[in-house]
């Protein structure tokens, strides 16, 4: 959203990644607020949504793209802690960011985006992985995705839902080295044969956070 003219409040667990976006952000001429908080912990979650209101001021786009799979391990030998901790990364963190500051936008009374990035895997089962937190979490933000926005609709609020396919992030890379069979699998069944680039996917982050989506 940078390259369309956004200034960035950025979340996430590592000080250096953040830098390291706040300076490719600035050098697109646009602020950048680095804000480091692992979302995946309930309180350090609210916690930075709250700074960013306090310090920042009104929120008009919020993209909760934060989650992952991060473990393989089937279902049947999946700790309940670990369930825990992997559903509150990919579905607890999307509840909690689009109360605090999605909440925030409906009250100010002037409309305002939320972008919420799902998972093909909400829709379609992985194939030979385990890790079904994932799958789980992503359909439950597909569907609270769908339930918000009908609620936000008259305040103006848009809440919308991207569902990647296969796009070769850093977390993918890390994939490919550790279960190359994983991502070869995944390969075979794109039509187009390869994964996605994340450039490739940012236009359509923008296009939900602009004016041209506003109906």
């Amino acid at each position: 959203c940078a390259d369309a003219g956004a200034d960035v409040a950025l979340v996430g667990r590592d000080p250096a990644s953040l830098d390291k976006t706040a300076a490719e952000v600035r050098a697109l001429g646009r602020s950048a607020f680095p804000i480091p908080a692992d979302v995946g912990k309930p309180d350090e979650c609210e916690a930075a949504c709250r700074r960013a209101l306090a310090e920042l001021g009104p929120i008009d786009i919020l993209i909760n793209n934060a989650g992952g799979r991060r473990v393989p391990t089937p279902t049947e030998d999946l700790p309940l802690e670990t369930w825990r901790e992997l559903i509150d990364l990919n579905l607890t963190s999307v509840f909690v960011c689009t109360q605090v500051l999605g909440g925030a936008m409906v009250k100010r009374g002037q409309g305002g985006r939320v972008i919420n990035v799902a998972s093909i895997n909400a829709l379609v089962a992985g194939r030979k992985i385990g890790g079904r937190h994932y799958e789980a979490a992503k359909a439950a933000v597909v569907q609270f995705t769908r339930a918000v926005a009908a609620d936000w609709a008259p305040h103006g609020v848009t809440v919308n839902a991207i569902l990647p396919g296969g796009f070769m992030t850093d977390p993918n890379r890390r994939w490919q080295q550790s279960h190359p069979e994983v991502i070869e699998e995944f390969q075979r069944q794109i039509p187009m044969g390869r994964f996605g680039e994340p450039d490739e996917l940012g236009p359509l982050a923008v296009y939900l956070a602009s004016d041209a989506s506003r109906y």
